[in-house]
């Protein structure tokens, strides 16, 4: 057996995990909000050491993310196994800023959990993080926060139940609020799980930043009442902000088939504030001055059942811990991932996204330059709709990204480079493109603050042929090079990793949220065409490399 589990388990954007065990394989679904392909699987033997696997979202017909602003979309996805099938519901936010959230709730089945994924079928729309549980005598229930927008009354109205009809393909019989939370607030991110005739109901409370906690409350009857756990919550961060992981909430059991329950829940693991977002992250509001450039990440805990049935943190206590001892199962390393892409497949890498749109061969192709990713110039690194991006996550604090760059641009219009991309409003860009005034090709540093855009420092006048671009980030800073000669040259100033944070991109005017960062850095490959032209830009290679 593995000694440790080492927390984050999924480290960089990997929230709100749903955890299910399936003979001896488990898999972990997790929320990708505005990228595509959605839903991320991960699976693992031993709890230990996971992989990605497979996405459930996959189909535009299961999904269309046009337009969808930044942080909605895909809002925690609920994976089970049930009657053969594995059920996947998940959360469309279409809207979110203000007094109401437009929030559909969907359900699809597969036979495998590598697919083939159902069309949806349309469940409820009258609030998000939407799961199922499948009961002891072959009903299905769904629950989901309730939204309330009414005036005067807290946003979040409770968790509703009710009855799912798979023959019929639809709820059936009457919707009952089932539990209020408690003075925690936020209830939502409900699961449901069953064990020596109790129902226990698992909800995150106090919103999904530092605040953020597991709230528990059991009932002998699945529609209550419920009663919370004694000393609740089961698992906080909060207050106790020495710890490594931070955040911790919103979670989901598991029982091992050799006995042993495990919770996976969300975390962020922050670094010192710093940097000209330090004065919007007002302390004396209850918020440490921290921010998480990797966003929210997924870690697992053991749990302990207690004499009188409800569960505890094992050791006691409800902070989170980095080191976890494994369950007893037989260790099952995976084989280590190539960190450098040559673009010699005629597939994707399952780790790398795109924005609100699937791929397809009218922005993007592996075939028309063998050996190269090409990008064909869509809309502005700005743009809720048809942006050419294709980037993957950053999992570590300290790592680099090359690429190499084949684009002749005939326009100012016309771009393509290396981006460090959180969302429309927070990302830096290193980019190839023509001088307005002089015409020459040259290479850009454009940074993006809150909207706000600005040239980190002065055009880089560029020799003919291919330019390699690559960002290296060292814990709170990251810097661009550029080479044309094999010899690496930095460019601009090194820049704060605070502006890439779920806390930078959060901000709250008179009481109501204006935006929300809910999904982690990126690192990626982009082409604008703002002329309209589509004029292509080729990638040679794409590596990604944690750095000591």
């Amino acid at each position: 057996m593995s000694e440790f589990i080492q927390n984050p388990v999924l480290p960089g954007f990997h929230p709100d995990p749903s955890i299910c065990r399936v003979g001896d394989d488990y898999y972990i679904a997790t929320s990708t909000f505005e990228w595509w392909p959605a839903v991320r699987i991960h699976h693992s033997k031993d709890l230990v050491h996971w992989r990605h696997r497979s996405y459930a979202v996959t189909r535009k017909s299961q999904l269309d993310l046009t337009g969808h602003p930044d942080s909605a979309g895909i809002w925690a996805p609920c994976l089970s196994y049930a009657d053969g099938l594995f059920w996947m519901v998940y959360t469309d936010v279409r809207s979110m800023y203000g007094a109401h959230k437009d929030a559909h709730n969907y359900l699809i089945t597969a036979p495998s959990i590598d697919g083939p994924w159902s069309e949806r079928i349309y469940l409820n729309s009258s609030g998000f993080d939407a799961s199922m549980f499948h009961d002891e005598d072959g009903r299905h229930w769904l629950l989901n926060q309730q939204w309330i927008h009414t005036p005067g009354k807290h946003n979040f109205d409770g968790i509703v139940l009710q009855e799912y009809d798979p023959e019929a393909g639809r709820l059936v019989g009457p919707i009952k609020n089932i539990y209020a939370g408690t003075e925690l607030q936020v209830v939502e991110g409900p699961h449901l799980y069953r064990r020596k005739g109790w129902y226990y109901l698992m909800t995150a409370e106090g919103g999904t930043f530092y605040e953020h906690a597991v709230t528990l409350a059991r009932s002998r009857q699945i529609d209550g009442p419920y009663e919370t756990l004694p000393g609740n919550p089961l698992l906080t961060a909060w207050k106790q902000r020495t710890d490594g992981l931070q955040r911790s909430g919103h979670a989901s059991l598991v029982q091992t088939h050799s006995g042993e329950w495990m919770m996976a829940h969300l975390c962020g693991r922050p670094l010192e504030w710093s940097g000209p977002h330090a004065e919007n992250n007002d302390p004396s509001g209850g918020y440490p001055a921290l921010h998480c450039p990797l966003g929210r990440e997924t870690g697992l805990q053991r749990i302990h059942w207690r004499d009188d049935d409800w569960p505890e943190i094992e050791g006691g206590g409800n902070k989170p811990h980095l080191r976890v001892a494994a369950p007893d199962l037989t260790p099952h390393p995976f084989p280590a991932e190539a960190a450098r892409d040559d673009f010699d497949s005629t597939v994707l890498s399952p780790h790398l996204n795109s924005l609100r749109v699937p791929f397809d061969e009218s922005w993007i192709s592996l075939s028309e330059r063998p050996g190269w990713l090409r990008l064909k110039g869509r809309e502005s690194l700005m743009s809720l709709f048809e942006q050419s991006l294709v980037a993957r996550r950053q999992q570590h604090f300290n790592c680099r990204a090359e690429t190499r760059l084949d684009f002749e641009p005939t326009h100012f219009q016309q771009m393509a480079g290396l981006v460090a991309y959180y969302n429309t409003y927070n990302h830096a860009y290193l980019h190839v493109t023509r001088d307005r005034d002089t015409g020459a090709r040259v290479l850009n540093l454009h940074v993006n603050r809150d909207g706000k855009l600005s040239e980190a420092c002065p055009p880089q006048p560029l020799a003919p042929g291919a330019v390699d671009l690559a960002v290296e980030f060292r814990h709170d800073h990251y810097q661009f090079h550029f080479a044309q000669d094999g010899r690496w040259k930095a460019v601009g100033p090194k820049l704060d990793s605070a502006m890439l944070s779920d806390e930078a991109a959060t901000r709250f005017e008179d009481g109501f949220a204006r935006s929300f960062g809910f999904t982690g850095n990126f690192i990626g490959l982009a082409c604008q065409d703002l002329r309209g032209t589509r004029r292509a830009a080729d990638f040679d290679h794409f590596s990604y490399t944690e750095l000591g």
